[in-house]
């Protein structure tokens, strides 16, 4: 009787010892189970004839429930069959008047609407791949986005026609056909297409114009920044649709939710994750046209979201809001981003309740990701025998001053050890490719890296430091090499000065980002020499830099030095003026600060500083 009582007892306290022993085993495990069996869906996926796409997931729940919901639009519901049909008539709009082919690539040029939705499913089921161009971008890097892809058509909203207009001869020197989603259009050579699909048949198309689809098949072109100085179109392989959307599956998130997508459409986060992970649940989204945290917690009380998505900037945002009593009153479960700081973590949970926070990291043409499916704080994945069985990846020494991998006498990269800061980098292997960039192999070769741990291997180059602690949790470190973010966007230093150099006083331009206290991210700075004879032309480059800019690449701050430091090749040398930063105090070459109210970049005072450091200038 003694040895069965023990024995009860001991299983009692098995569960509260194991807590103790493997706190993170029940996520894991949980993690690892929804992982196994989202995996063996994707393999049936695979091997189906014919393959069955995001859109086929889309039709299926259009027919099983047409009638819910299944997107919000400011005051608006658009329940599944409605944008069913309405995507029917889209695509015979453009098989009739843009003669869209299966396999034809077609530009978008739009904000967060219904349109962008029901015209990315109406070229699906033309069988034709979308590529997702950023709103902001102008001039010279929009045009350069058609010749990634091959795109000959391009579908943009009215609110950017006048950005259509400026680069117009130039698409129709090169044959691209412009259409406006707009019942009218006066502008020669743009064709608006609103009233040609109110006037086409809502009659289901065929699948045989999917019929070639495979899971290796181009879905999307999402543009991401480079070193270039123009946007690099990341390929997103039917494939990667299906595993972004899974991200909402592992976390635990099911059909009786709502997603709030305030994020832009045209990146993968709002894409893939949020719209694709909303049709894969078979579930409702709320589309926002852009973020405001003044009413953020009012559309998701309104909406009763349980599923809301972020950056590190809108969860900060967020928390500078004016304290209310109502904070917690709301549905909201999970939030699904990227890029949050411990601090701004800790008070959101804080304010607005117990919200399960799932952190991701990776890139859009990355092949390997982390996501932080337990509860603790400030990181952005953990480490888990499955997950590294599939996508094998490893920290590797890296050298910050060269911006290379740090090797050995044979030649072979030097794995960082646990707890140390290294280069992430992910094996290419047939689970887990790199398909690259549209029409820039000069770029592709560059994410490789060879040679890592063997000879003759090849590894995808994340360009990001991380570190693993003894745990098994991933935090993300920094960025390296010419790119840095803000406010949810990667800027490209290269481009930044090229613009810079348009400016008639300025000979040099080095471009960064430098970190302010209380935000995200690294703001823009540039270091630059001017003409001989001239002077710092403070309107002059505030014109060029808002002109050729988006908002978020303009450099805030402008430091006028005499010479730029070069590397042994001549490399514009950053890690230096990165750790000086723009303190007045300590930096005796002149500088300037980008004043929005005044029009122009004026010195930067001590007094400026003061006040950046302080919050109370708007950055």
């Amino acid at each position: 009787m003694y040895i069965w009582c023990s024995l009860l007892a001991g299983l009692a306290l098995l569960p509260i010892l194991l807590k103790s022993l493997f706190p993170y085993l029940r996520d894991d495990c949980c993690y690892m189970w929804r992982s196994l069996k989202l995996g063996a869906r994707l393999s049936l996926y695979k091997r189906g004839k014919p393959f069955y796409s995001i859109l086929d997931r889309f039709l299926e729940t259009a027919k099983k429930h047409p009638t819910k919901t299944f997107l919000h639009f400011e005051g608006n519901a658009y329940s599944y069959s409605e944008v069913d049909r309405r995507s029917n008539q889209v695509a015979r709009a453009l098989q009739n008047h843009a003669g869209l082919q299966a396999g034809a690539a077609v530009a978008l040029l739009l904000g967060n609407e219904p349109g962008f939705v029901v015209t990315w499913l109406g070229l699906a089921k033309l069988g034709c791949s979308a590529a997702l161009l950023n709103t902001n971008i102008r001039a010279k890097a929009l045009l350069h986005c058609f010749s990634c892809c091959g795109a000959k058509v391009l579908i943009a909203s009215a609110e950017v026609k006048d950005a259509v207009e400026e680069v117009l001869p130039a698409l129709i020197e090169k044959g691209i056909s412009v259409f406006l989603l707009a019942d009218t259009c006066s502008t020669e050579g743009i064709v608006p297409l609103a009233q040609k699909i109110s006037q086409a048949s809502e009659q289901p198309l065929s699948r045989d114009h999917r019929a070639n689809l495979t899971v290796k098949s181009t879905a999307l072109y999402i543009y991401t920044s480079g070193t270039t100085g123009l946007p690099k179109a990341a390929i997103v392989t039917q494939e990667r649709v299906w595993a972004a959307s899974f991200i909402m599956a592992v976390s635990g998130i099911t059909s009786d939710d709502v997603m709030y997508i305030n994020l832009p459409l045209y990146h993968s986060a709002g894409f893939l994750i949020g719209m694709c992970g909303s049709i894969e649940r078979g579930m409702t989204f709320v589309l926002r046209r852009k973020f405001s945290a003044s009413q953020f917690w009012e559309d998701c009380r309104r909406h009763d979201v349980t599923v809301m998505q972020y950056i590190g900037e809108t969860m900060r945002y967020l928390c500078n809001t004016p304290r209310q009593g109502n904070e917690k009153d709301h549905r909201v479960k999970f939030a699904i981003g990227n890029g949050i700081r411990t601090d701004v973590w800790t008070e959101f949970l804080k304010r607005f309740g117990d919200i399960k926070v799932r952190e991701l990291y990776g890139a859009t043409e990355g092949n390997i990701g982390f996501i932080n499916y337990t509860s603790k704080i400030g990181v952005v994945g953990r480490v888990n025998l499955l997950h590294r069985r599939f996508f094998p990846y490893l920290l590797i020494k890296f050298d910050i001053e060269k911006e290379e991998a740090v090797r050995n006498a044979e030649g072979l990269c030097i794995p960082a050890a646990k707890g140390e800061t290294g280069l992430l980098v992910g094996a290419i292997t047939k689970i887990s490719p790199f398909n690259g960039y549209a029409g820039n192999q000069q770029q592709t070769d560059k994410k490789r890296l060879s040679n890592v741990l063997k000879q003759g291997d090849l590894y995808f180059n994340s360009g990001d430091l991380l570190r693993i602690d003894r745990q098994g949790f991933v935090y993300f470190q920094d960025r390296v090499g010419d790119t840095f973010r803000w406010k949810g966007e990667n800027v490209a230093t290269a481009e930044v000065g090229d613009i810079l150099t348009t400016s008639h006083c300025i000979y040099e331009a080095n471009a960064y980002g430098v970190k302010v206290k209380g935000h995200e991210g690294r703001i823009g700075m540039a270091a630059v020499t001017l003409k001989e004879g001239e002077e710092f032309d403070c309107s002059d480059v505030y014109k060029q830099v808002v002109n050729y800019l988006p908002s978020y690449a303009r450099p805030c701050f402008i430091r006028v030095q005499g010479s730029l430091e070069l590397t042994g090749t001549f490399k514009m040398k950053k890690v230096k003026l990165v750790e000086e930063g723009f303190d007045p105090s300590l930096i005796s070459d002149p500088m300037y600060f980008l004043d929005p109210q005044r029009k122009s970049y004026v010195p930067l005072t001590e007094n400026i500083y003061a006040s950046i450091s302080a919050g109370t200038v708007k950055l």
